[in-house]
């Protein structure tokens, strides 16, 4: 139950990241680049701190940062680009379907081959997902933006993936962030991204990055060390049903049929995947 806990709470850490962002970009208190800056400048500089305030010490000069670090500045470039030329529902399919592509197939390659049961778990839940954000009208598919959104996936799943041996969870997401910070900063701005960011925007930036990005990760590094892979993989398909549920109660926005059907496809495929392997 107390790991189901934390999965459940990581699970809304990082939906509320997602209401976060909306509510800054779409608002237009930050543009996507500032926001994704001041969000990694913050969580590097809140768990910093306590990890210092511990007496614990920040494991930069590591090998664990080259694939800790590096995939989660993927992860933020990529998603932080993508979403410039992509819409959002289409956005957050591609990432969560790489993401489960991904976690799969590599865990495959280590000996711990996916059960038919997980495998059609996640293609229910991933099923649902996609009845849920699929676009209406007319789809078109920014090439680029789809490919930065397909890098970002794989970061995140690189990401979730090294958690599981990381040591010491604050510790080594503390240093992540704190390496990640110059180089995704250099290379959102290289990229010629506009600076625009108000006193809101700020705020909502620094709240995603010390709050539901550093510690929801610093917590997701708990977790998984606890959690089969393929598990891990498919427990994240929740995430954007719960930003939708959260937008709902939080930003007033309207509750649809589709929304509740493809909540039950998700939920049910979760469930599916995820019975009898916790214990694994």
């Amino acid at each position: 139950m107390k790991l189901f806990l934390l999965t459940a709470l990581t699970m809304c850490a990082f939906a509320a990241n997602s209401i976060l962002n909306r509510m800054a970009i779409d608002s237009g208190a930050s543009d996507p680049t500032a926001f994704a800056v001041v969000r990694v400048l913050a969580g590097a500089v809140v768990l910093a701190c306590l990890v210092l305030l511990r007496a614990g010490s920040l494991p930069l000069l590591n090998r664990r940062r080259v694939a800790g670090a590096g995939s989660l500045s993927l992860y933020m470039i990529g998603f932080s680009l993508a979403y410039l030329s992509l819409d959002a529902g289409l956005g957050a399919l591609i990432l969560f379907g790489v993401v489960q592509i991904t976690m799969f197939a590599v865990t495959s390659t280590t000996g711990i081959t996916p059960t038919l049961r997980q495998i059609a778990g996640a293609a229910i839940a991933l099923l649902g997902l996609a009845y849920v954000l699929w676009p209406t009208g007319t789809v078109q598919v920014d090439t680029a933006g789809a490919a930065l959104m397909v890098a970002a996936g794989v970061g995140w799943a690189i990401y979730s993936l090294v958690g599981k041996s990381e040591p010491d969870a604050l510790s080594g997401t503390a240093a992540n962030f704190v390496v990640a910070l110059p180089v995704t900063a250099l290379a959102l701005v290289a990229t010629g991204g506009a600076w625009h960011m108000t006193a809101n925007g700020y705020l909502l930036a620094a709240l995603s990055g010390g709050v539901t990005s550093g510690m929801g990760y610093a917590l997701w590094y708990r977790v998984l060390r606890q959690l089969a892979p393929t598990t891990a993989a498919v427990v994240q398909l929740s995430v954007p049903i719960i930003a939708i549920v959260g937008g709902v109660i939080l930003l007033g926005e309207v509750a649809s049929l589709r929304l509740v059907v493809g909540a039950v496809l998700v939920l049910g495929g979760i469930a599916l995947a995820v019975l009898h392997v916790t214990s694994r």
